[in-house]
């Protein structure tokens, strides 16, 4: 099993609206770096630390699994959608998605403050300067720390 954090802006879509859904295709990742982990090793089972970002605080508010690893974002297909790619050649994908369903809300935002002021957590990736990766790897470690401070 791995762990991941998945950034995600609330007021497009929030751990609620993953609880209200119950399974959801996660869409719209744009990014090389982020469609190779998806594709590659997001795997059935993995967990989630599921990231409210553009928030004040930005933060951690709960955990996802992978209820299906990945399959081709169809959006990138549709010239209608906001996520369609308009430098695809042909049917072959270029960009992938997960599904998630819920696991774990927490009680409180884990802040990212406090993530970057706890001992253990100084090399995970979102605590880094400048970090803007959506999809990043995360130590088990690092992820079980995590679980303590949503408790």
């Amino acid at each position: 099993m791995k762990y991941w954090l998945f950034k995600t802006e609330p007021d497009v879509f929030s751990i609620d609206d993953l609880i209200r859904e119950k399974l959801s295709y996660w869409e719209g990742v744009r990014n090389y770096q982020a469609r190779n982990y998806l594709r590659d090793e997001v795997k059935l089972g993995d967990l989630v630390l599921f990231y409210h970002s553009r928030l004040d605080p930005p933060g951690i508010v709960g955990i996802a699994e992978v209820a299906k690893e990945a399959s081709p974002d169809p959006y990138q297909f549709d010239p209608n959608h906001k996520y369609f790619d308009p430098k695809l050649k042909g049917t072959e994908p270029r960009w992938y998605g997960v599904h998630l369903k819920p696991h774990t809300k927490f009680k409180d935002l884990i802040p990212l403050d406090t993530l970057r002021n706890t001992k253990g957590l100084e090399n995970m990736v979102v605590t880094q300067k400048g970090s803007r990766l959506s999809i990043q790897p995360v130590a088990k470690k690092e992820f079980e720390i995590i679980v303590k401070l949503g408790k």
